[in-house]
């Protein structure tokens, strides 16, 4: 096991390499504009050029790039050109509170997938055309329009909720329970339409098994077999989907903290997006690889630990 997880992680690096370097490159043609942008819009093209002089962006973009990695192995993700605010202290800043959206919107997504795939497969009928039927609409209707219309129900109509802002966990947990719940339900619609239809087709094929058969003739409750023994030997393509709802769900917060005002790694990679802002756009592109390295890496050792079969030494 643990050579897989070296081996693992080495390919991890490998992928994080090859991904902020074809993120630099395609970069490359905005260093002029971020020159033009620090001076203002009065700087001639000599004095951009000087700009660029200083800040290392005349020189080529192979030779940037790998003076940009030198300092990144050594965990100095540099500073941005506009703020002067290091990279890795403002994403660490920001990360808790996309991380706190995401997995919230993650775990709850993976309790009511398990409970209505598991209820459309064993049970079937109106159960199952009710599962169907949401699952095709979360599949059908954009993130935000979903965002968009819990806003006016919950906090316009209603007055449940804030419409936007965020309060940190530490200075009132019922209100940062109050500001992340939308944008928390909008990301999870999606997801729970993929996963109840994978965790239902999953389930309906563990149960026409020979082996649930002959547990059934052996007296065994229904509850038990689907529970401890079909549930199990479904789970690792719901925890595979559940890995990539976690991938959609990091790119789902760009749009959903910017709507909703969350100071949070989507809304400060949009702004940065928009800036130009190459150091911070590098830093997240990092931290969003390694993000997901490490999510997959969890979700094949948790596969392994529900089926003995798939455990890799």
């Amino acid at each position: 096991m643990i050579p897989y997880v070296l081996r693992r992680l080495g390919a991890g690096l490998v992928l994080a390499v090859l991904v902020t370097m074809i993120t630099f490159l395609l970069l490359g043609t905005a260093f002029d504009d971020v020159a033009a942008a620090l001076l203002g819009s009065g700087a001639t093209e000599e004095r951009v050029q000087e700009q660029q002089a200083r800040m290392g962006l005349d020189r080529p973009l192979v030779i940037q790039y790998l003076d940009w990695l030198s300092h990144a192995v050594r965990g100095d993700l540099g500073s941005s050109y506009f703020t002067a605010e290091p990279v890795r202290s403002a994403i660490a800043a920001r990360l808790g509170v996309t991380l706190s959206v995401v997995l919230a919107a993650l775990l709850l997504t993976a309790v009511v997938s398990v409970v209505l795939g598991v209820l459309a497969a064993s049970r079937g009928g109106v159960v199952d055309r009710v599962a169907q039927g949401a699952s095709l609409v979360g599949f059908l209707v954009p993130n935000l329009l979903i965002a968009v219309a819990l806003v006016y129900l919950l906090a316009i109509e209603l007055g449940w909720l804030p419409a936007t802002g965020y309060t940190p966990l530490a200075e009132d947990p019922v209100r940062w329970a109050a500001t992340i719940t939308i944008p928390v339900l909008a990301l999870m619609v999606p997801g729970i339409a993929s996963l109840t239809a994978q965790i239902r087709g999953a389930m309906i094929g563990e149960l026409r098994k020979d082996y649930v058969r002959t547990l059934r003739t052996r007296g065994i409750p229904t509850r038990s077999i689907v529970l401890r023994h079909a549930l199990r030997n479904a789970a690792g393509p719901a925890l595979t989907v559940l890995s990539l709802e976690f991938v959609q769900m990091l790119g789902g917060a760009l749009v959903i903290e910017k709507v909703f005002a969350l100071p949070g790694f989507g809304s400060y990679a949009f702004d940065a997006s928009l800036q130009g802002d190459v150091p911070i756009i590098m830093g997240i592109s990092l931290f969003g690889v390694l993000l997901v390295v490490c999510v997959n890496l969890v979700v094949d050792l948790l596969n392994g630990w529900l089926n003995p079969k798939a455990r890799i030494h």
